[in-house]
């Protein structure tokens, strides 16, 4: 896992529109040499913006994901930290939200919303996990998903078994690459997550959603930590949310 050293570290996130944009944002003040991933050019400006390395890639192939981290290490002699906050989706998402009761949905629903978020945590943690072994120095690797990793409610059976595919490879990788100093953590966020630019979410209460700035602080936090402190889970609840152990 990252040790605090002297010298400028290095991080990797994918997905830097919302919060791995916070993500960026934070990690560069706080004077990390980063590279933002990410499929829009619109998204890759931004990233650019906030001083970071503006790299193109697809989270859900793993080459496209050792690109960007041997791309980054090159240009910053190593890589510290991955995160992959980049919202998983797939297929044709037209109908209800969370893919809808099991007993109507088909197959493209399951597709986009049980198989895309769990083929994302595959490529990004086959794909980082080779690349730190590889590189034979301490990584922390941070993986990003919702709620729905922790239960299934009605109507979003499809989403939950997405994110539970998500919650249990990361799970695996943390016991796998545990043994081998690298630092595998799932950051769970049991809310929406409101837009950076602190707009509203229609029919969402402000307080009950998490501020992006927030999660890029847990973020930081698990970054920090070290051989004799690892977080391999840690789930961030807003108290104007629902909360159940």
């Amino acid at each position: 896992m990252s040790e605090i050293q002297a010298e400028q570290r290095s991080a990797v996130v994918f997905g830097a529109r919302n919060l791995g944009r916070a993500v960026i944002e934070l990690l560069a003040g706080d004077g990390w040499a980063v590279t933002g991933a990410a499929r829009s050019q619109s998204t890759l400006d931004g990233v650019s913006a906030s001083g970071a390395l503006a790299v193109e890639a697809d989270v859900t192939d793993p080459k496209s994901v050792r690109d960007v981290l041997e791309q980054a290490a090159a240009a910053h002699g190593g890589v510290d930290l991955v995160v992959n906050a980049a919202a998983a989706y797939g297929g044709d998402r037209s109908g209800p939200f969370g893919g809808g009761p099991i007993a109507e949905a088909n197959l493209d629903g399951f597709d986009s919303w049980a198989a895309a978020p769990a083929r994302s945590a595959f490529s990004f943690l086959s794909a980082a996990g080779r690349f730190a072994l590889a590189q034979g120095r301490a990584v922390t690797l941070v993986q990003v998903t919702g709620g729905s990793a922790r239960r299934a409610l009605p109507g979003r059976g499809l989403w939950a078994a997405g994110s539970f595919g998500v919650r249990a490879i990361t799970n695996a990788a943390a016991l796998e690459l545990r043994p081998k100093g690298i630092q595998v953590a799932l950051l769970i966020v049991d809310a929406g997550i409101q837009p950076l630019d602190g707009s509203p979410r229609p029919g969402m209460s402000p307080e009950a959603m998490a501020d992006p700035r927030r999660i890029a602080d847990a973020v930081l936090f698990l970054a920090n930590q070290d051989a004799r402190s690892a977080t391999h889970e840690l789930q961030l609840t807003p108290l104007a949310e629902n909360w159940t152990p």
